[in-house]
């Protein structure tokens, strides 16, 4: 078993003094400028987490490298007294806002309390940037307008985490993937379900998407096309050993009957994945214009040996192809960025992992034609 060859593998975050994880990659073409963030923590636990970093790569395309830039300490993506998780990036393509979504929790509160007591603590926080991510505005609490009263009917709950997603509809909607714990009578547990926070005004004011089926946590959404269409699919991650997705015909107000992806296994527990969508070949019969790729542990067992999945069949559950292994070894949470034609004229891919039993965050660069050498590519 060998590991697919890629055009570059960087470890960009080392644990030592400090942990590193839940990994978030933005790509911004117009600036050939990748952004890697993680949260910085004490040691692994959850409740260990700080506060948010980030590296900034320049990417050459003559070389098809990236030059990385030293660690940077987001300080102003912190409420006082709590500490920042799960960070979110999305760039606005039409006003060039970035924003980097996260949540903030009092000192060491642990999501087992909240999911306990039924209390939620946790908040929504943005901090925006006009300079490409080189300097920040003060975090924003957007609780209230985002979520309202209903926020007192989570047990708790998160975005992403990972990248959002820009729609190509009439308002350039902007989509946040999150999930919550809801409340639910005694003694029923609260369950997990996944939905979308929305804008339709450039992040000026947001709209909660309505949720999808139980047992749905952490996930991601792409943009894809059926039927002359653009549908929202989304990701989740679960606790039934398989992926489930659903589909949005409205934006992310409202998602299908979830399915369960048998080919997109789950570790115990499960894992948190990542998906982007692109568009496709012009070859091959059945094949949609835009196709998905996911990366997640391949390992039923275990979370370990890093996988890229293909699906030319965009919301086809059994569309999936068997992975190709980006990396052998213990692995976890990842998030992909579209990165345009690579050196062989296929798609090009960046990938930021955690890896070595959460010791190290990777970044690794690829493409389609090196994952998967048997797919026709005419673009």
């Amino acid at each position: 078993m060998e590991a697919t060859q890629v055009l570059q593998r960087k470890r960009l975050f080392q644990a030592g003094a400090n942990a590193y994880r839940i990994p978030a990659l933005l790509y911004l073409p117009g600036q050939s400028t990748l952004l890697a963030f993680v949260e910085k923590r004490r040691s692994k636990k959850d409740e260990h987490a700080e506060q948010i970093v980030l590296r900034r790569g320049a990417y050459d395309a003559a070389a098809r490298r990236v030059e990385w830039q030293a660690q940077e300490v987001l300080a102003g993506a912190q409420l006082q007294g709590h500490r920042s998780m799960n960070p979110c990036p999305l760039y606005d393509k039409q006003t060039g806002t970035l924003f980097l979504f996260f949540i903030a929790i009092p000192g060491q509160v642990s999501e087992h309390h909240q999911l306990q007591t039924g209390v939620n603590m946790t908040r929504l926080c943005q901090v925006t940037s006009m300079d490409h991510g080189r300097t920040w505005s003060p975090a924003r609490d957007i609780t209230d307008a985002a979520i309202g009263q209903t926020h007192k009917e989570w047990a708790t709950f998160a975005v992403g985490p990972g990248h959002c997603l820009q729609l190509h509809n009439r308002t350039q909607s902007l989509v946040v993937p999150a999930y919550a714990y809801r409340n639910r009578p005694t003694p029923l547990a609260p369950s997990p379900s996944a939905f979308c926070f929305l804008s339709h005004d450039h992040g000026r004011t947001w709209a909660r998407g309505n949720f999808v089926d139980d047992d749905t946590l952490e996930c991601q959404v792409a943009e894809v096309g059926a039927m002359g269409h653009q549908v929202l699919y989304l990701n989740a991650r679960s606790p039934h050993k398989a992926r489930v997705q659903a589909q949005s015909a409205n934006d992310g107000l409202d998602f299908t009957v979830s399915l369960t992806v048998k080919k997109l296994v789950e570790p115990p527990h499960g894992c948190h994945g990542s998906v982007v969508s692109f568009l496709g070949s012009r070859q091959g019969p059945g094949t949609a214009s835009q196709w998905l790729v996911y990366t997640h542990p391949t390992d039923p067992g275990h979370r370990s040996n890093l996988g890229v999945y293909l699906n030319q069949r965009p919301l086809d559950p059994e569309g999936w192809t068997e992975p190709a292994l980006l990396a052998l070894g213990s692995c976890a949470y990842s998030d992909l960025q579209s990165m345009g034609s690579g050196p062989d004229g296929s798609p090009q891919f960046g990938c930021l992992y955690e890896a070595d039993n959460y010791q190290e965050v990777v970044f690794i660069m690829f493409t389609l034609k090196q994952a998967f050498p048997a797919i026709v590519w005419a673009p």
